[in-house]
């Protein structure tokens, strides 16, 4: 599992925003939204820098914390 901090995601909008930009990168992959503490944990993860890309597209800059 990869976990990343999204600082400007905070409502379900975002959420949805950020699970569209990780499923067209790996629709296998399997995402957790926690909206409190800006966090996305993704597991299936076949490449890191492709969904920080995705969603940096969506409109969020997103950097992997572990």
């Amino acid at each position: 599992m990869t976990k990343f901090s999204v600082p400007q995601m905070s409502c379900g909008h975002c959420k949805s925003s950020i699970e569209k930009a990780v499923a067209s990168v790996d629709a296998d992959a399997v995402v957790d939204v926690d909206l409190t503490s800006r966090e996305v944990s993704v597991r299936r993860v076949s490449n890191t820098e492709m969904l920080i890309e995705a969603m940096k597209s969506a409109g969020y800059e997103a950097h992997v914390l572990s």
